[in-house]
C-alpha cells in the first residue's frame, strides 16, 4: 500500500494545520468510522478508514506518514507519522481498534458521539479512539518547531483480538525511538508493568467403546481428570516460586476456563478438550510455562495411550516491566503526581519494548469503562491529557 504523499513545505505546516479539526469534531469522526476487530467474520471490519483520516489529520501538521499493510490480514493497517528526524524522540502509540457492542444494551447510537453527564459517550471514546485526537492537539503546538528528536504517532490494528498489528511492528523493526508512552486508559496514572495472558487448548484423543466393559477403549475423560489435577499443582508451584508485590493479584494464575468431553454416558468417552488461561508475571517465560506443561502431561498421555495436543488458542502477550527508575517512568511520575503501578489488563508494550524503546502506558479514561455498555470519556480528562502530553514532547523531542 503507497505511503500517504507528504508535500508540505515547511512555510505551508501553520496554514494547513489550521485545517486539522478541534478534539471533539475529530473524535466525532473517528467514533463514526467502525473498525471493530473480532475473531467472528461478521463483526470484524478494516481499520482503514481510520487510519486514512488520522494520516490526512498528522499530514496537515508536517508529519510524514506511512501506511503499512499488516501482513496475511486483508483490510488491517498501521500508520506511521513522524514529526522531525533524529535517532530517539518519543512515540504516542494507540489501537485503532473496538471491540464488538450490543447496541440494545447503549443508551445512544454508539457510532455518535454523544455528550451527557459531562462525559463523551460512544464505541471507542475510552479505549481507545480517545487518545488520537488529545495527542493531535498536543502535537498541534510543534508542528512549526525545530525538533531536537522525533515525534512519532503510532496507530495500529487489532490488538482487542490478536495484537497482529503491533506484532508485524516489531517484526519489521519499527517505528524507531527511545522512549514510547501508550494511550491505553489509566485515569492518567503511569502504568510501568503487567501481567502476560496465555491461553492455551489441551486436547486428548482416546478410543469409544461401550461403558459396560472398561477394556474397550481408552476414556480421554479420564486423562484429563489426571491433566486437571497436574496443572493445579503446577498453579501451585509457580504461585510458591514467583510473586510480586505491585500486583493486587500478586502471584501468577491459571484458570481453567471451559471443558468438552464425550458424548453420552454409557459410551467410553473418546474425546476431551479443556481451555485454560494463564496470567503470568513479569520475568516469567511463556515458552518455558508451555515447557513445563509438556513434561507434565507427556508421560501421563503415553501412559494411558491418549493422543495429546497442546497448542495456543492465540500467540499470547507477554507480561511487561520498565524499570522503576527509567527516565520515562519519571517523566510521567513528575507530570501526572502519581507513582507508576501495575495493572492486571495487557496492551502492546511488550512489542514496543522489542524494539528497543522504554515503554510506559498512560492514557485517558478508566478501564472500569472499556469493553462496557454506554462507555464514555471524562471531559474532565481532555485538557490533563494535553498537558501531560506536552510536557512529554517537550522533555524528550525538544
Amino acid at each position: 500500500m503507497p505511503q500517504l504523499g507528504n508535500d508540505v513545505g515547511s512555510r505551508k505546516v501553520i496554514n494547513r494545520a489550521e485545517t486539522v479539526p478541534d478534539v471533539r469534531e475529530m473524535l466525532t469522526t473517528l467514533i463514526s468510522l467502525p473498525s471493530i476487530s473480532s475473531a467472528s467474520a461478521e463483526w470484524d471490519h478494516s481499520n482503514e478508514p481510520v487510519v486514512r483520516t488520522l494520516g490526512e489529520w498528522l499530514e496537515a501538521l508536517g508529519f510524514s506518514v506511512e501506511l503499512l499493510a499488516v501482513p496475511e490480514v486483508p483490510g488491517k493497517y498501521n500508520l506511521i507519522a513522524t514529526l522531525g528526524s533524529g535517532s530517539g524522540g518519543l512515540v504516542l502509540a494507540g489501537h485503532t481498534d473496538t471491540v464488538p457492542f450490543d447496541d440494545k444494551r447503549w443508551q445512544s447510537d454508539p457510532f455518535t458521539l454523544t455528550e451527557r453527564d459531562n462525559r463523551w459517550y460512544g464505541l471507542g471514546t475510552c479505549d481507545m479512539k480517545g487518545f488520537f485526537p488529545l495527542a493531535i492537539e498536543a502535537a498541534r503546538e510543534f508542528a512549526a518547531a525545530d525538533l531536537k528528536q522525533p515525534l512519532i504517532i503510532l496507530a495500529t490494528a487489532d490488538e482487542e483480538t490478536s495484537m497482529n498489528g503491533a506484532r508485524a511492528l516489531a517484526e519489521a523493526g519499527k517505528p524507531k525511538a527511545r522512549y514510547a508512552v501508550i494511550g491505553e486508559p489509566t485515569s492518567l496514572r503511569p502504568v510501568r508493568m503487567h501481567k502476560g495472558i496465555m491461553m492455551e487448548r489441551l486436547t486428548f484423543e482416546g478410543q469409544s467403546g461401550h461403558s459396560s466393559d472398561p477394556g474397550l477403549g481408552r476414556n480421554a475423560l479420564e486423562g484429563m481428570h489426571e491433566a486437571l489435577g497436574e496443572l493445579l499443582t503446577l498453579r501451585a508451584d509457580w504461585q510458591a516460586q514467583y510473586t510480586n508485590p505491585n500486583f493486587d493479584v500478586q502471584v501468577p494464575t491459571l484458570n481453567l476456563g471451559c471443558i468438552h468431553g464425550g458424548d453420552n454416558p454409557n459410551r467410553i468417552c473418546a474425546r476431551c478438550e479443556l481451555h485454560f488461561d494463564l496470567r503470568p508475571l513479569p520475568g516469567m517465560s511463556m515458552e518455558n510455562l508451555r515447557q513445563d506443561i509438556l513434561h507434565r502431561l507427556r508421560p501421563l498421555a503415553e501412559r494411558r495411550e491418549l493422543a495429546m495436543e497442546f497448542e495456543p488458542l492465540f500467540d499470547g502477550v507477554p507480561p511487561f516491566e520498565t524499570p522503576a527508575d527509567a527516565a520515562l517512568v519519571k517523566a510521567c511520575e513528575q507530570l501526572t503526581g502519581h507513582t507508576a503501578h501495575a495493572v492486571a489488563f495487557a496492551t502492546e508494550a511488550p512489542w514496543l519494548q522489542k524494539l528497543g524503546m522504554e515503554t510506559l502506558v498512560l492514557g485517558p479514561g478508566s478501564i472500569d469503562q472499556a469493553h462496557q455498555p454506554d462507555e464514555f470519556i471524562e471531559l474532565s480528562q481532555l485538557e490533563p491529557t494535553v498537558k501531560i502530553l506536552k510536557g512529554l514532547i517537550r522533555q524528550f523531542c525538544l
